[in-house]
């Protein structure tokens, strides 16, 4: 039985990456790192639109290469989705093959995290304002509609965060068997 993948979304600076070590301390499973992270950190400069294809093609590899250490959970720290998003706002337009993924990958829940925890200033992070981050929210929120995924939205400080994924995973995921 393959490991059920939980992709963790939600605009910057809402605690995705901590929910996702977190949600890998409580299972013992491993999580998926944000690939753009090291992605930019190395390149120097700032991102063009052929580097968000790059991104996202380092996202799905190290997702495909992380899943085989996974016994019964994978966490996604991100997905093609972001890119998308991103993609969209930066640059109008969003490679073919980023959307053809999006439609292939699938995920057993998503959780989406809210805007509600204070902004964190990091240099790979772009918009400071609530308003843009709420803005994020939104996108994420109707493509997380869309995927056909169970998905639900999670808030708070960090160990409310991670309650409630808990919960939601075992809501979705261990029916006859919670944690």
């Amino acid at each position: 039985m393959q490991p059920k993948r939980i992709l963790i979304l939600g605009p910057e600076s809402t605690g995705k990456s901590t929910l996702c070590q977190d949600l890998s301390t409580a299972f013992k499973e491993p999580w998926v790192p944000e690939f753009a992270r090291e992605y930019l950190e190395k390149l120097g400069k700032p991102y063009q639109y052929d580097d968000l294809l790059e991104i996202a093609k380092g996202q799905v590899e190290l997702e495909d290469q992380l899943v085989q250490e996974a016994t019964k959970y994978l966490f996604c720290d991100t997905d093609l989705r972001v890119i998308h998003i991103w993609s969209e706002h930066r640059f109008n337009k969003t490679d073919p093959w980023v959307l053809d993924q999006i439609q292939k990958r699938t995920y057993s829940l998503i959780l989406l995290t809210d805007t509600d925890l204070p902004w964190e200033p990091d240099p790979q992070r772009e918009y400071p304002e609530l308003e843009m981050r709420k803005y994020f929210f939104d996108k994420y929120f109707q493509l997380a509609q869309e995927s056909g995924f169970p998905f639900e939205v999670v808030s708070g400080k960090e160990v409310s965060r991670l309650e409630q994924a808990i919960n939601y995973i075992n809501k979705y995921l261990h029916k006859n068997n919670p944690i």
